[in-house]
């Protein structure tokens, strides 16, 4: 243990260049772990950071948002919105993780870090090894993933007869245009707005222009806008932002206009980027899961594509449980769901 300790190094990162060159040296990483995603998710009194810790030839690497705590003079860490969770490199089910629990936790202390949320990804190998005994690992529901390295014939025998009959329909009257152009995101925006609107979602998924903008533009994963065009009319009726980092798809945010919800032409761009992923020899295309983490209609109709289904699971750690008590009797109500993390956070803090 003390020739572990001897070797053991502990790194804030914070700087475009070192997190993303950190990235590159870890090599499988999705885009919710990157530098620009990280950047453009928080707000300007939060901050973004890169824990590196290195134990021999062994790495982690945890992407964090730190946020302030009301005026209590203390703060917590959270994700980005997404799949995120530690990275690791040469570490396999029987690293022991005692050194680099301490170094974390101490470094949440130093730091008057008093809890720490982090959604895990289906896609990184071994976080439960990294964080385990640190905290609380909970599986909430599954996604749905269409294995890329299947060929192309047996993924679609695996779609349900429904999603065939549709993207067959839907083929005929749309066709597909893939853009990655600034110029596009306006007929993006309306269509994600619009689809906001229908489901009456929080504010908080109410993304600006300039967000998207940026988001487009992030140079650490690579973003495809695509379209269904109604070939009758040269309306666009449906968009859809892929993003691609390294072997992994994620179908990120998507939209409908509703008078076209009846074709249900985003079957067909999810279609269409199963065909380009598995051509560019990507591994995985994660389509999510369903809201609120239950087996709804979007799980059912992700679902329809794919039976391959990963664990979503989510991390939770309380550092100092005195602190926590005391900031969920200050902020926290009774009309609170208990299993809100954290508690204290619950009225929108």
């Amino acid at each position: 243990m003390s020739n572990n300790k001897l070797i053991a190094n502990f790194k804030i990162i914070n700087k475009k260049n070192e997190w993303q060159n950190t990235l590159e040296d870890i090599g499988h990483y999705d885009f919710y772990h990157t530098y620009d995603y990280h950047y453009l998710s928080k707000s300007e009194s939060e901050k973004a950071i890169l824990l590196k810790y290195e134990e021999g030839n062994k790495m982690i690497c945890f992407p964090l948002i730190i946020r302030k705590i009301g005026d209590s003079g203390f703060f917590d860490a959270t994700s980005v919105y997404g799949y995120a969770g530690p990275l690791q490199k040469n570490i396999d089910k029987n690293f022991q993780n005692d050194v680099f629990a301490e170094a974390l936790n101490n470094y949440f202390i130093n730091e008057k870090i008093i809890s720490v949320f982090s959604r895990l990804s289906p896609y990184i190998a071994n976080q439960d090894v990294v964080l385990n005994q640190i905290g609380e690992i909970k599986k909430l529901w599954k996604v749905v993933n269409i294995d890329l390295t299947i060929g192309l014939k047996k993924q679609r025998e695996l779609y349900s007869r429904t999603t065939k009959r549709y993207i067959n329909k839907c083929r005929k009257l749309c066709d597909v245009i893939i853009s990655d152009s600034s110029s596009s995101i306006d007929d993006f925006v309306s269509l994600y707005y619009e689809n906001m609107n229908r489901v009456n979602a929080k504010k908080d998924y109410y993304f600006s222009k300039e967000y998207f903008l940026q988001f487009i533009n992030g140079e650490d994963y690579k973003t495809d806008i695509m379209f269904a065009v109604f070939k009758e009319t040269g309306e666009i009726i449906s968009a859809a932002l892929m993003v691609k980092t390294n072997d992994i798809v994620q179908y990120h945010l998507s939209g409908t206009k509703a008078e076209y919800l009846h074709l249900s032409p985003i079957r067909l761009l999810i279609d269409e980027m199963r065909v380009n992923a598995t051509q560019e020899s990507k591994t995985y295309f994660n389509l999510g899961g369903g809201l609120g983490n239950t087996d709804d209609g979007l799980f059912k109709f992700k679902s329809s594509f794919s039976k391959d289904y990963k664990p979503f699971k989510i991390w939770k750690h309380i550092i100092n449980n005195n602190v926590y008590d005391n900031l969920v009797d200050q902020y926290a109500t009774s009309d609170c769901d208990s299993s809100f993390f954290p508690l204290y956070r619950c009225n929108g803090l």
